[in-house]
């Protein structure tokens, strides 16, 4: 019988923050939401991601391959092609980060009217 630690993302040393860390970068939640509608070209991630800039995009790309969530296929083309899409790890993550950029666009107004108000009293 095999033992599995119990993670704990509140503890200091739990690995699972690195993962945790990776998942909550405002980046990293945009990509999946782009790739979660398919297989897409950098310059398409690039187009869809308004503000990344190449190199951030490229590292955020390798970040989530290293940890599994996304897969990147090179296809013997001239010019040669690449493409990246979520591996069945980072399907699992779509629908919570898309549900989280759904909760921001749907409560925008609210946040904005307690910011305004919170700094008008400060």
């Amino acid at each position: 019988m095999s033992y599995e630690p119990d993670w704990n993302v509140l503890t200091a040393t739990c690995p699972s923050r690195t993962s945790l860390a990776r998942i909550a970068n405002k980046w990293t939640a945009m990509i999946v939401i782009v790739l979660g509608r398919g297989p897409t070209r950098f310059r398409d991630l690039k187009g869809a991601v308004e503000g990344i800039s190449g190199k951030v995009l490229t590292e955020t790309l390798r970040d989530l391959e290293r940890d599994g969530l996304v897969n990147r296929s090179v296809y013997a083309e001239v010019p040669p092609r690449v493409e990246y899409e979520l591996s069945d790890l980072g399907r699992t993550l779509h629908a919570p980060l898309s549900a989280l950029g759904q909760w921001a666009e749907a409560h925008i107004t609210e946040v904005l009217d307690a910011r305004e108000q919170y700094d008008q009293l400060r």
